[in-house]
């Protein structure tokens, strides 16, 4: 291809300019959140070699499947790209690995070919977008980022274009812990179990952003081990896309496709979609009868007491392991309000010892049950005051002090990207950390 790109696998862009120049995300080889993720569809020999051959990759966060070390290994890039996230934690990693890395600070435009320029713009999720001008056509990768204050520059730059392509994290929900049991072990349905059509949020969320075309994205997965194959039944897949869709100016494309921008012709790829064989945990030496040792037990006492927000709104978090319970107290007194999780002792620890608890979470393996007054809001979710500042801002962003958070936000309010976003998850979650900057600090117009 001349100039253009395409979409394959999970949440990977093609970039071609005279050849394959830039690939985002690659995930094609191994599995992801401790075997528990897999490809849904294969990714076709053509397009593999495009990624294997492609100049640049970009990298927007440290999901495994989004940064598949294995996947990385395979290609011959010249340089990784990254978002200017807070800690450097994907820099240090890479490089430590040998890899040449690129900041792309926020806002600001790269050119990395005559005819291809790119824009990113990283979040105090520890998430980022990328902008890609492609000779005159506008790609929004916003993989699994949200609007946490980049809206009107979204707006404003997706408004100079007159082809526009959106592609994004969309579906069901079950991208994120949805596997919660109530206090007599009984599992609560997810919300990703009602199945609403997503084809009118999809079009109303490219049409609120001034883009043209929809391309599902960032979602395209299947659950593979036996204890976490219960969530297939809330995966969309590819024909979910567009159903409800009315018109209004938003055109859903398929998710695998291959877009030619002199021509402006847009082919479907249609890889079938893989019949995945389900594997048992201890194939990815998980044995759900193994207990805890006496130091890991310590260790992990340890990493969730090092996160000082927990202790200001939580009182405990149990940890049930090979049928028994190790509970860590955080505050020294009360046992009102907790988590409880079960989990496999050898990915739990693993995630402990790496600090990557998101793995833990989004897996959907791992059973959790919430203890005493949560904020009701529908379903149960660990938002705003675990998940955030256990997984993004400590694991992530390497801020797990009262101080080390005050760094961290005010790190991201002084770009100018930083804000409480349009839904009530980002609103959220911008309020919970307004103490470590204080309402002054954040300004009246975010009240």
């Amino acid at each position: 291809m001349d100039l253009g790109f395409e979409t394959v696998g999970n949440a990977t862009l093609i970039i071609h300019d005279r050849g394959p120049l830039l690939v985002t995300d690659p995930w094609t080889d191994g599995s992801a959140y401790f075997g528990s993720w897999a490809l849904a569809h294969p990714i076709p020999a053509e397009q593999l070699a495009s990624i294997r051959a492609a100049k640049f990759a970009w990298i927007s966060h440290g999901h495994p499947d989004h940064l598949s070390p294995m996947s990385l290994d395979k290609m011959r890039c010249e340089t990784v790209l990254l978002p200017e996230h807070h800690g450097g934690r994907i820099r240090e990693g890479l490089e430590e690995r040998g890899t040449k890395v690129r900041l792309l600070r926020d806002g600001e435009w790269t050119q990395l070919s005559e005819r291809v320029r790119v824009c990113c713009v990283s979040d105090y999720n520890q998430d980022a977008a990328l902008f890609v001008d492609l000779g005159g056509v506008l790609i929004v990768n916003a993989n699994d980022a949200s609007d946490r204050g980049v809206g009107d520059f979204l707006r404003a730059t997706a408004a100079r274009y007159d082809q526009s392509f959106l592609l994004c994290l969309t579906g069901f929900g079950d991208a994120d812990m949805i596997h919660f049991f109530d206090t007599e072990g009984r599992l609560i349905a997810p919300a990703a179990a009602e199945r609403a059509p997503l084809g009118p949020g999809i079009a109303n969320l490219a049409q609120y952003y001034g883009l043209k075309k929809f391309v599902p994205f960032s979602s395209l997965h299947k659950y593979q081990r036996t204890d976490s194959a219960w969530a297939n039944a809330h995966i969309a897949r590819v024909a979910d896309y567009p159903v409800g869709v009315q018109d209004n100016g938003v055109e859903i494309l398929p998710a695998f496709i291959r877009f030619d921008a002199l021509t402006g012709i847009v082919t479907p790829l249609r890889p079938p979609e893989l019949d995945v064989p389900l594997l048992d945990p201890k194939t990815f030496d998980d044995d759900w009868a193994e207990r805890l040792a006496v130091d890991e037990l310590d260790k992990a006492r340890r990493y969730f007491c090092a996160i000082e927000h927990l202790s200001q709104t939580l009182d405990f978090v149990t940890l049930r392991v090979g049928g028994k319970d190790h509970t860590i107290d955080l505050r020294g007194r009360d046992f009102r309000k907790g988590i409880v999780f079960e989990a496999p002792r050898h990915s739990l620890m693993q995630s402990i010892d790496w600090e990557v608890f998101d793995d833990m979470l989004i897996g959907n393996y791992m059973k959790t049950t919430l203890i005493g007054d949560w904020p009701v809001r529908g379903n149960p979710a660990l938002y705003p005051d675990f998940t955030p500042f256990v997984a993004k801002y400590a694991d992530n962003g390497k801020a797990k002090t009262a101080e080390a958070l005050r760094r961290y936000f005010e790190d991201y309010k002084r770009r100018g990207f930083a804000g409480p976003g349009p839904t009530p998850s980002t609103q959220a979650a911008w309020h919970a950390f307004r103490p470590y900057l204080g309402a002054e600090s954040l300004g009246a117009e975010r009240e």
